[in-house]
């Protein structure tokens, strides 16, 4: 592919960086808000005897989830152990969470 090939296809793609990145970086500050927030709330449920089950189910949901897109990418062993420990243990808490609302 010489360079007129590749500015051509790079420009057929409309793709905006600026977007791109805006949309990167708003990802960034969502997650560093969200660990905040789940840090707070895990701190506060430990200080007044509440279960932290429902939260942890939350957070390795969401490990699972980010892991595994990255592993389908790069085929990283750690990425896929990631994948399948976040899914079991998000898994676990939550069965935990409803036996002790239910129960």
């Amino acid at each position: 592919m010489n360079k007129e090939e590749i500015l051509a296809k790079s420009r057929s793609e409309n793709t905006d960086e600026g977007k791109k990145n805006a949309e990167d970086q708003g990802r960034q500050i969502g997650i560093i808000a969200f660990i905040i927030v789940l840090i707070f709330l895990f701190i506060f449920n430990m200080c007044t005897n509440r279960s932290n089950d429902a939260l942890a189910a939350v957070f390795w949901t969401y490990v699972a989830a980010e892991a595994y897109p990255r592993y389908r990418f790069s085929k990283e062993k750690s990425l896929l152990f990631t994948t399948i420990a976040g899914g079991f243990l998000a898994i676990a808490n939550l069965i935990t969470y409803v036996m002790r609302v239910v129960g």
